[in-house]
């Protein structure tokens, strides 16, 4: 099977609704969910009627979140009233910010969205939906340790798709940011950590082409989804920013492309938003936003 037929990029907030719920839909025997907020009715509505043609639908939610303390209460709660089996995510330290679904052999969803009804309609984010059999199981893995309270172990292959953090975050995305020949195009409102600036400076200072969009610079979307995109050759989307607490601290999840259907998808994204400096986007990495 080609590359092609293996996954599709959705960028569009009007497509990422029904790829989620395409792909819920098509559950039948289990269902894994690794969710940071939803309030999405149309979600939880799927899930429900998963749930009752007999899916087995796990939940895996974050234990903490920003001033939403008493809405991730509300959700687990609604989540078990609908039959789901939930749990929080266990680890006193690292925070959980994974955003995935996996049903049954796949086909699988890796995004940097949240489910929720914003972020299907007016952020800059990115969702991919996939039929490969090693991502698939790599989500499955990683699942089953969270869910199980289990230490998570790789493979931890140097070409591996999955980035999964705090384990591999910051030495991966270091490495792919070294590949770069050409061109080096970045998405991320939380681009701070010192680390990743100074590399991006020293490639920018070799000659690499550093385009970066944090706060601004994508139109008319509400900043959030984070994007990656090295030369023509691969690209990273998912919920890993390039800051200290994204890549120390957290349970946070990216994929790598490099299939050329899915490549072209976010080169014309990119293409569409306004020229860089128009709209105060950083031009380059030496006018990133200052680290805090």
């Amino acid at each position: 099977m080609s590359n092609a037929a293996l996954e599709r990029m959705i960028v569009a907030p009007d497509e990422r609704r029904r790829a989620v719920l395409d792909v819920i839909d098509s559950a039948r025997e289990r269902l894994a969910l690794s969710l940071f907020r939803c309030n999405d009715d149309s979600v939880l509505n799927a899930l429900g009627a998963a749930v009752r043609r007999g899916v087995r639908v796990r939940v895996l939610v974050t234990g903490r979140a920003k001033g939403s303390k008493q809405q991730l209460k509300q959700l687990r709660r609604f989540l078990r009233n609908l039959g789901a089996d939930v749990r929080r995510y266990s680890d006193p330290v690292v925070r959980y910010h994974a955003k995935y679904i996996v049903v049954d052999d796949g086909p699988a969803v890796i995004a940097s969205l949240n489910f929720t009804r914003k972020c299907f309609e007016a952020t800059c984010d990115f969702l991919m939906v996939s039929t490969d059999g090693a991502l698939v199981t790599g989500l499955t893995d990683l699942f089953g340790a969270d869910w199980d309270a289990r230490q998570y172990q790789s493979a931890d292959a140097p070409d591996g798709r999955l980035i999964v953090g705090p384990q591999q975050a910051r030495r991966r995305f270091a490495a792919l940011i070294e590949q770069a020949a050409r061109r080096i195009r970045l998405i991320d409102p939380k681009v701070t950590d010192p680390a990743m600036l100074r590399l991006l400076r020293a490639r920018e200072a070799q000659g690499i082409a550093v385009e970066i969009r944090g706060q601004t610079g994508l139109g008319s979307l509400v900043p959030h989804g984070k994007l990656l995109m090295i030369d023509d050759a691969a690209a990273v989307i998912g919920s890993i920013a390039l800051s200290t607490l994204a890549l120390e601290f957290r349970r946070e999840l990216a994929v790598v492309t490099r299939d050329e259907r899915s490549l072209n998808v976010l080169d014309s994204f990119w293409n569409s938003l306004p020229a860089i400096g128009s709209c105060g986007a950083s031009a380059s990495i030496s006018r990133a936003e200052p680290v805090r």
